[in-house]
């Protein structure tokens, strides 16, 4: 590399599931992008920065691209599909297989409508063996052209520095965009909501997290340095309400204090939060609520 400074943009991109935020979370070396293990997770583009001597890499996790139900669905393709062309490297997200199912069709057909260079990223590589690794990567060489394949697994962190070096090859001479101490760009507002909704899914039954969006409704300081946090969960149905509630409110409170442990650790700060519970028919269908709720496709 000479000793010049690179810097550029990686998006990464793939099905429901595949661990990109898991993956980006462990590159920058923070928890940044909420992970659980349903689909559709991650609704908005996030970015994080990653910084060394080499240079700056800024990371753009998207929601995993997939043939859309709803307003909110179209919205979150909308977004994986967009980054693809303000980006220098592609980072798509695979896991071990020879099967090229619809899903991954779907993004090949995506993915040759643009010029920029793409890495084939097989993660999960620790739930298989060497051979299944190598007959993932034949498999799909004949499909595409890639710039780079690196096999990894997000969660051992195996081989995640070879991805860095790799990735500084492609990008270009630049400035720092950010300064050395930055790992993300996101308001601390929507990283507090996107955990409160992290824990929803991880706690709530496969039937409901599609359906909830939380609203930070108000966020203050306190002279003492504690900060107050008051959020609203909202779900489409009355019946889900009470569900997301518990009994006595045993659920909620759940909620509320597994996401006030993680927004302290990130802040650095006393929480008090506080959460409620609306009910909005249908929101992900209703370009209105959508919009209201932070998914606004125009701000893509």
């Amino acid at each position: 590399m000479n000793g010049q400074y690179r810097s550029g943009f990686a998006t990464l991109i793939g099905r429901p599931n595949v661990g990109k935020s898991t993956l980006m979370n462990h590159l920058i070396g923070q928890k940044i992008a909420i992970t659980s293990d349903k689909p559709q997770t991650t609704r908005n583009r996030i970015q994080t920065v990653y910084t060394d001597e080499r240079g700056q890499i800024i990371f753009l996790d998207t929601p995993g691209i997939h043939r859309a139900k709803n307003k909110l669905g179209e919205y979150m393709v909308s977004v994986a599909e967009h980054t693809l062309k303000e980006v220098d490297v592609i980072l798509w997200l695979v896991e071990p297989g020879t099967w090229i199912g619809p899903g991954e069709q779907h993004i090949l057909k995506v993915l040759k409508q643009v010029k920029t260079p793409v890495f084939l990223v097989i993660n999960k590589i620790d739930t298989v063996t060497k051979a299944a690794v190598a007959e993932t990567i034949e498999a799909y060489k004949g499909a595409y052209r890639f710039a780079e394949i690196v096999p990894v697994s997000a969660r051992l962190k195996t081989n995640t520095d070879t991805l860095i070096g790799e990735l500084f090859r492609y990008l270009p001479e630049g400035p720092q965009y950010y300064d050395e101490d930055t790992v993300t760009d996101q308001p601390m507002r929507q990283i507090a909501a996107e955990l409160i909704r992290e824990k929803a899914l991880r706690l709530l039954s496969d039937e409901i997290p599609h359906g909830i969006a939380v609203m930070i409704e108000q966020m203050t300081e306190r002279e003492n340095g504690i900060f107050d946090i008051e959020a609203t969960i909202v779900c489409e149905r009355d019946s889900h309400k009470g569900i997301i509630i518990g009994k006595g409110g045993a659920m909620l409170k759940k909620i509320g204090t597994a996401a006030r442990i993680e927004i302290e650790n990130l802040m650095d700060a006393k929480v008090n939060l506080k959460l409620w519970v609306k009910v909005r028919k249908e929101w992900r269908d209703s370009d209105l609520l959508v919009k209201n709720y932070g998914y606004d496709v125009k701000n893509i």
